[in-house]
């Protein structure tokens, strides 16, 4: 069986991405390794071994275009509203919360925030299959 080990974003500005993702979910910078062109941050936090990979390019001097084709990451909570209350007053800017139920039962409950190089990013309630 494969393990998801990382998932990689490309962000313009190091500093201000590690602050974001410090202040929005705890992840702590866990490895740096920095070549001529490109350096590469690994966040993490104990909650799990899945690492958030950013890649910085030197040379790059305009934010990035996420394109059509990114989705978004995902992360659960145990209290949505108490995160996205925090996520308010650390002036984040989290979207509003979201019941999603399809079928009159609802199977997640949900908001999104976007990140400083426009990546969004799921947070949900903890439970159900969203452990």
């Amino acid at each position: 069986m494969a393990k998801q080990i990382h998932s990689m974003i490309r962000v313009l500005d190091e500093t201000r991405s590690v602050a974001f993702y410090d202040t929005a979910f705890g992840l702590k910078v866990a490895d740096r390794l920095d070549f001529p062109g490109f350096t590469l941050v690994y966040l993490s936090n104990p909650e799990t071994e899945f690492e958030l990979e950013l890649t910085i390019n030197k040379d790059r001097t305009e934010p990035y275009d996420p394109g059509d084709g990114y989705g978004h990451l995902a992360v659960s909570v145990a209290d949505l509203e108490a995160e996205h209350a925090r996520f308010e007053a650390a002036g984040l800017a989290p979207r509003q919360l979201v019941e999603f139920a399809p079928g009159g039962e609802v199977i997640a409950k949900f908001f999104f925030v976007a990140d400083p190089d426009g990546y969004q990013i799921e947070v949900l309630q903890r439970g159900g299959r969203y452990l």
